[in-house]
């Protein structure tokens, strides 16, 4: 089969071009020993920067690119767009915040290749945001798993970052070979790998449901994997503990918006007979509904659940960021477009909760060598600035007004309210009510306990100051005033052909 490689093609593809420019400059930087951490981290948040406004900038209108007639290995529309604006935020902040981390810095001697790797992850992400055939789509998930399995283990004094590496290296392996053991299936059944064909053989009734269920079930291993879905969340404590603090943070926002965008368009492309009244209708083969509100449930329920008695603070965090995928499920699970909508909206807000939170647990335990929940006491007091901050980040992760978490969650609702849906948007409401006792918890220590002896006031950098405070004020923005961007957003939506 020919694929149509014409120039006008490649311009689709230059933000992914630019970032592959990027890894190859910081191989040479690496190449001739230039090792300045400060500059470097700069330098790539610079560039990823210029792509981000190229991406926001771009006019282009949507397409399927490197096609033949229905056969297409790339869809650019504006779904996917909003999602890769969200991705380079998210890796702007963790490229500008890395500089900080005491962490990365007592890795002199590497720091080009955190870079590197943290690029890598981006050129996966962004590939995956624009897969429409699944070879492209494990090409993608490969380049952003490869890389973070190395980043998890970066700290190579650390034998708890070097057991999570091993950990992360072990389940991912196995996760991909489900998954392309899966795509195998996909290829004998349909003699191809796109996801427009499999819609077609699903509407001519030519697959086999056990066959069918089989295939399906091996891809979702491999898409669960990556947005830590129970019951394939295992890896996510562990490795979210021993990992550096801004790559916990960033597989927990900008990988996780990445994998849920790749399971929006695997269930558009493939299993999407039309839209009635911005309602998905799906081919009669499976209950969607059911599966995907079965995995919201028993994923949130675990990860409030397994986050009450967590002692160490980035566990707890991994399991609300667990708890938080059960809530995005329940968004795609609605099969509606008020249920994307709230997706998108809900995705754009956890990124600055959730980025914020972690940038300022990584600022205060700095100097500490512990990330324990105890080693939190008195500094509400002896660093009001960063605990004050964390506070509304926490209290925006909980949900409670007047924060963009609130909206975020009440809009989930909505889209379950939409659907007739009530009996789990009540699961979701007694969940976000267990949510709150764990996060209480931090604010106590921080606030309600006494002052550890050894706790000094922490020297946070005005640039750093200033770069938290641009953070904290989409939270209030889009809690209070949050209606321009949500009617831009179900506009955009309802505007996609899926």
């Amino acid at each position: 089969m020919m694929i149509d490689l014409l120039p006008g093609n490649w311009n689709y593809i230059l933000p992914e071009l630019a970032v592959v420019a990027l890894i190859l400059v910081l191989v040479f930087f690496d190449l001739f020993k230039f090792t300045n951490t400060k500059f470097t981290g700069l330098f790539t948040a610079s560039v990823t920067s210029l792509i981000l406004v190229y991406i926001v900038s771009s006019t282009a209108n949507a397409a399927d690119v490197f096609a033949n007639g229905n056969y297409h290995l790339l869809r650019f529309d504006m779904l996917g767009k909003l999602f890769k604006i969200l991705i380079y935020i998210s890796t702007i902040i963790v490229l500008f915040f890395s500089i900080f981390s005491n962490e990365i810095l007592a890795e002199d001697k590497k720091n080009t290749e955190y870079y590197i790797l943290v690029c890598g992850m981006l050129l996966g992400m962004s590939v995956m945001t624009s897969s429409y055939d699944l070879i492209v789509i494990y090409v993608g998930f490969e380049l952003l798993s490869l890389s973070s399995y190395v980043l998890a283990g970066f700290l190579k004094n650390s034998n708890r970052s070097s057991e999570s590496a091993l950990k992360y290296l072990v389940y991912g392996a196995a996760s991909s070979g489900i998954m392309l053991f899966g795509i195998s299936l996909f290829y004998g059944v349909a003699g191809t790998t796109n996801l427009h064909s499999l819609g077609e053989l699903l509407a001519a009734g030519q697959v086999s449901t056990y066959t069918l269920v089989i295939i399906i079930t091996f891809i979702l291993a491999g898409i669960g994997f990556k947005i830590s879905v129970a019951p394939f969340h295992f890896w996510t404590p562990d490795v979210y503990e021993g990992a550096p603090m801004m790559i916990t943070a960033y597989l927990s926002v900008a990988s996780k918006a990445a994998g849920f965008m790749l399971l929006i368009r695997f269930l558009s492309g493939a299993f999407l007979k039309e839209l009635v009244n911005n309602f998905w209708v799906m081919y009669n083969v499976l209950d969607w509904q059911t599966i995907i509100f079965g995995l919201a449930i028993i994923t949130m329920t675990i990860g409030n659940f397994a986050a009450l008695w967590q002692k160490n603070i980035k566990r707890l965090l991994a399991y609300s960021s667990v708890a938080h995928a059960g809530y995005i499920l329940l968004g795609i699970g609605a099969l509606n477009n008020d249920g994307i909508t709230a997706v998108i909206f809900y995705f754009i807000v956890y990124m600055f909760m959730n980025l914020g939170a972690f940038v300022v647990l990584m600022l205060l335990t700095n100097n500490k060598g512990n990330e324990n929940i105890s080693s939190l006491d008195g500094m509400g007091y002896t660093s009001p600035f960063l605990a004050v901050l964390f506070v509304i980040f926490l209290v925006s992760l909980a949900g409670l007004p007047p924060t963009g978490g609130f909206t975020g969650k009440l809009y989930i609702f909505v889209a379950l309210f939409s659907s007739k849906l009530y009996t789990y948007a009540l699961i979701a409401l007694l969940n976000t009510v267990v949510s709150l006792y764990y996060y209480a918890r931090i604010i106590k220590h921080l606030f309600l306990k006494d002052s550890n002896k050894s706790t000094e006031t922490i020297q946070t950098p005005l640039s750093a100051k200033v770069m938290l405070l641009v953070l904290t004020i989409p939270i209030f923005l889009l809690g209070l005033y949050f209606s321009p961007l949500l009617n831009y957003i179900s506009h955009t939506v309802k505007q996609l052909t899926f």
